[in-house]
């Protein structure tokens, strides 16, 4: 009775204790789904830091209720396919400072709904597949990347929310058309319709060919017609080269005397 009366006596000291057991057991078993290299905590959400942890690739074993996750200043390289497919909560994603070159189209597959930050500045990253980022709801940075500005990059930010200010923060290493390297996205794509430039592209290839084809078929009928003017040329001062027949003093004397 004196142990219950203990407990009923302090129930303020028994919550605060339960409370504190509780947070050490999440605590505990977020640390040990913790990635190797990686930090948790969690307070609200779970936050996973891998920053300057010398990250190869993305971590395959990431807790499947992270909501901000820091992979910044590693050299990391590529973005896979669904690497990211079973983090349901993820909100803040940060890629910033590694060596990126290539994304994969189904990279952010999964967490498209959910992600509200998805920063991918400073990297290396040349171009992208049109729909890698077609179904992001959230903001994102692409700039101090060595961007190739064609058809395919704009394509690929056209549905993205705050499209304008995400194509004014990226400048064209190189272009489609070379006029516009050194210049930002927004502004290569206000002075040219990058989309129509093969277009363009293909028509006058098209008629180029058409031209050549035609030609070929105009010389060929002047060369038929001044052939065959030639051949008859010829075959007439053939004609004109004959002896011409005279008739004989009989056949004359028989026609008189029929008429």
């Amino acid at each position: 009775m004196k142990l219950m009366d203990l407990f009923l006596a302090r129930p303020s000291s028994m919550h605060f204790l339960l409370q504190s057991l509780l947070i050490l057991v999440l605590c505990f078993h977020s640390a040990s789904m913790c990635p190797k290299g990686c930090m948790c905590s969690h307070v609200s959400s779970l936050n996973v830091s891998c920053s300057n942890a010398n990250l190869k690739e993305i971590p395959k074993d990431l807790p499947p209720e992270t909501a901000l996750l820091y992979l910044d200043s590693n050299q990391i390289r590529s973005v896979p396919n669904e690497i990211f497919k079973d983090l349901h909560q993820l909100k803040v994603l940060n890629l910033s400072k590694n060596v990126i070159e290539s994304i994969e189209e189904q990279a952010f597959k999964g967490v498209a709904d959910t992600l509200q930050t998805l920063d991918l500045s400073n990297n290396k990253i040349k171009s992208v597949h049109k729909d890698t980022f077609s179904k992001l709801k959230g903001r994102a940075q692409f700039s101090d990347n060595p961007w190739h500005c064609d058809c395919t990059l704009q394509q690929a930010l056209h549905g993205m929310p705050s499209n304008h200010e995400i194509a004014n923060n990226i400048i064209c290493e190189t272009a489609a058309l070379k006029e516009h390297t050194g210049k930002s996205l927004i502004s290569a794509a206000n002075e040219a319709d990058l989309c129509n430039l093969s277009k363009k592209t293909t028509d006058v290839a098209m008629l180029v060919t058409m031209f050549g084809w035609f030609t070929m078929v105009i010389s060929y009928v002047v060369y038929y017609v001044r052939q065959n003017q030639e051949d008859a040329r010829r075959h007439l001062e053939y004609l004109k080269s004959l002896p011409s027949k005279q008739r004989k003093p009989e056949e004359s004397d028989d026609i008189s005397t029929v008429l």
